[in-house]
């Protein structure tokens, strides 16, 4: 029996199995789909959803299919042989390198997603199926039963839901959902091939077509590869070559009509199942929150899920992960819709005056600095210090993403966390307290492994809000569980209780 089924064996899905693995869990995928989509769809992919794959060891390998053929700007023109490239906007980037340890190397095409995650899963012990649908869910107290579209009955501990918008999962086991469904008009997705690099030059990696006959957006995918989102009437290729705007050889490969959708699940748990990804919220895609959104629905989870069924946390720990990814779907479900009424919002980073008008996050901080108010958090910190400057709003408060700095060539803060409860403490000369005795101590007390990471930077402590002899007590993924600012006596029996508070343990 596998300790995890997971419905869906997309992008989210096998990331899900991906995040699992690196716990010590095989999880069993199941995918309705005959294979994986070639459609690129969902193209941004932010530093922090880098991150996970910098823990994983997937790094490199997403590296390597980035798609950096294109110059990374936005442009707007009648058609592609109008693009002027004399006026490219020379705009600073949306995220400095103070902030993550990993910047984007250029776009990260979800078929190209697909094509790492799907052998890092099987070679970390996964089965992945494809052609195969999930029909039907029985839970009891020790499992769930699912059944499949081929007439087998998977049975197992725990079943993850990421079989995107049109899920069999969510209507399955009863949960309501919130929100209009599908909005805007139906847009016509054309990939296709041409070689506009040698004819007209390096190409803006987005361009908005603003001509009378074919309005919408061209973006890259790939070498010589495109993308021509429009709702315009006409066959793929003539909407393709209009939009170009001179002769280009052109090979349509496939077109598929979609609308922008957004609908929000009541619960992302029902007993020992789970929504994750497009099944549990779907949003407008402008701002590519949608994908990174649900990566971090599967990392947060798969940690989680990993210390229960190894008997490391308690069930209540579980709860965690509705209280704390639902918050941030309802968050990001905000800003999308802001920036889908009005682009510049996300586009422009100098509209401080109108984001703050309307109460929209800038971008980098809606990504990456956004907070958890969980029973798996101790005095969360919920107030943002800025919604605009992301350095800012990681401040090392209980509840917020612990902060980057780098320790030493290619070592990060966040490398030295390494999946487990971590104590940060500043280096002996200026800690009082012996963190890593204490951390030693309660760990063996609770059965959980507990790291310690003292950091030598002298400008560290006054980051993350600490005192001489204060520390941090860092979550598996990298989110600040507890901070004590100052020391504190019996430091062993305070971690403790504090780790028992946030496992669930007791």
């Amino acid at each position: 029996m596998p300790d995890v089924v997971i419905a869906g064996g997309g992008s989210v899905g096998l990331a899900t199995a991906v995040f699992l693995a690196h716990h010590g869990v095989r999880a069993h995928v199941v995918e309705r789909r005959a294979g994986l989509s070639e459609h690129p769809r969902a193209l941004g992919i932010s530093p922090r959803t880098l991150e996970f794959f910098r823990e994983t060891g997937l790094g490199e390998s997403l590296e390597a299919v980035a798609v950096r053929s294109t110059a990374m700007w936005k442009a707007n023109a009648r058609t592609v042989a109008e693009i002027d490239r004399d006026r490219a906007p020379r705009r600073p980037p949306l995220v400095v390198p103070e902030v993550s340890p990993e910047m984007p190397r250029g776009h990260y095409p979800q078929d190209r997603l697909d094509a790492v995650l799907l052998p890092a899963a099987r070679e970390r012990g996964a089965t992945v199926e494809f052609g195969v649908a999930v029909t039907g869910v029985e839970q009891d107290p020790d499992g769930v039963s699912v059944a499949l579209s081929d007439g087998r009955v998977l049975r197992t501990r725990y079943l993850v839901g990421a079989d995107g918008v049109n899920t069999a999962v969510r209507p399955a086991l009863g949960i309501g959902t919130t929100g209009p469904g599908e909005v805007g008009d139906p847009v016509l997705n054309i990939l296709f091939e041409a070689d506009l690099d040698a004819r007209f030059g390096l190409m803006p990696a987005m361009t908005e077509i603003r001509h009378p006959d074919v309005r919408g957006m061209l973006m890259s995918v790939g070498e010589r590869r495109w993308v021509l989102h429009t709702g315009a009437p006409g066959t793929p290729e003539e909407l393709v070559r209009t939009a170009i705007g001179a002769d280009v050889p052109v090979t349509v490969i496939a077109a598929k009509w979609w609308r922008a959708t957004l609908r929000m699940a009541e619960e992302f748990r029902a007993g020992r199942a789970f929504l994750v990804g497009d099944a549990a919220r779907a949003i407008t895609p402008l701002g590519a929150f949608g994908l990174n959104t649900g990566l971090a629905d599967a990392h947060n989870l798969a940690w989680k899920l990993a210390m229960v069924l190894a008997g490391r946390a308690g069930e209540r720990l579980l709860d965690t992960y509705h209280d704390e990814r639902h918050a941030v779907a309802e968050l990001v479900t905000r800003q999308a819709v802001l920036r889908w009424r009005n682009p510049r919002l996300h586009w422009d980073p100098s509209a401080v005056a109108e984001r703050a008008a309307v109460g929209a996050w800038h971008a980098p901080v809606v990504a990456m600095g956004y907070r958890y108010d969980s029973a798996a958090v101790i005095d969360a910190v919920v107030d943002m210090p800025s919604t605009e400057d992301v350095l800012l709003s990681l401040d090392g408060a209980a509840g917020s993403r612990l902060p980057h700095r780098w320790v030493s060539a290619a070592v990060s803060t966040l490398d030295l966390v390494r999946s487990r409860f971590t104590v940060f403490a500043a280096e002996a000369d200026w800690a009082e307290v012996d963190w890593a005795d204490a951390a030693d101590k309660a760990g063996a007390r609770l059965g959980l492994t507990v790291g310690t990471a003292l950091v030598a930077d002298p400008g560290w402590p006054a980051q993350v809000g600490l005192s001489a002899g204060g520390a941090l007590l860092v979550r598996p993924d990298g989110f600040v569980a507890w901070r004590s600012p100052v020391p504190v006596p019996e430091p062993d029996a305070v971690l403790e209780s504090v780790l028992a508070r946030v496992t669930g343990l007791r």
